[in-house]
């Protein structure tokens, strides 16, 4: 089946995202697992990534639990630390298929005002022709509806789709749908994908 389209996540495919890496930096890995086990800090951004309000969400969160006020505002404060650093070798392959003329998505877990502030430091997220930012839809990965707006939205056919994400519950809704999908794990596996789907060469996924 041919593709049609290249859909891309961001977080840990196009910018590494691994919270739980920053606060051990910060404040040690005891500390930061004494905080993750009694604030779930990814439901929050689950809240912030299904349209509430980046600063609010966060700072309210981190006034219910005085103990770790300071911490929990840092992902917020530092939250661009947090999303960092870009895979470089998925941007090449972002701007490789571009070039081509082969259109690319991006369908993230994303919030309205964190994404804003990420665009101002990462500008090939200016480069999508179409972004499905699940802050302004208003759902996240996995739930069934993201996908169906997509394919409402871009009226192509689910099975000409290819759609990369590092999650396997994403990965599976996609698959429920009729996408096709990569999983995934490093940059180089997902430019043999592309090479082995036919859209790039390998010397342009390099």
């Amino acid at each position: 089946m041919t593709i049609e389209a290249v859909i891309f996540d961001i977080g840990n495919v196009l910018i590494e995202w691994q919270p739980e890496r920053y606060y051990d930096a910060k404040i040690g890995e005891a500390r930061r697992r004494a905080m993750f086990k009694e604030v779930d800090l990814h439901a929050m951004n689950d809240r912030v990534d299904m349209g509430g309000a980046f600063t609010q969400t966060i700072y309210d969160t981190a006034e219910a639990y005085p103990a770790w006020r300071d911490e929990i505002r840092m992902w917020h404060d530092d939250w661009i630390e947090l999303a960092s650093p870009p895979i470089d070798h998925s941007i090449r392959l972002l701007r490789a298929l571009r070039a081509t003329g082969m259109p690319v998505f991006a369908l993230t877990n994303f919030g309205i005002g964190s994404f804003d502030y990420a665009a101002t430091k990462y500008p090939f997220l200016a480069e999508f022709d179409r972004r499905y930012i699940s802050g302004h839809m208003g759902v996240i990965k996995p739930d069934v509806r993201i996908y169906e707006m997509v394919e409402k939205d871009c009226g192509i056919d689910p099975a000409r789709l290819l759609f990369a994400d590092d999650r396997t519950d994403n990965i599976t809704a996609a698959k429920a749908r009729g996408w096709q999908t990569h999983l995934f794990e490093h940059p180089q596996g997902w430019a043999d994908c592309l090479v082995g789907h036919g859209l790039l060469t390998a010397q342009q996924a390099r």
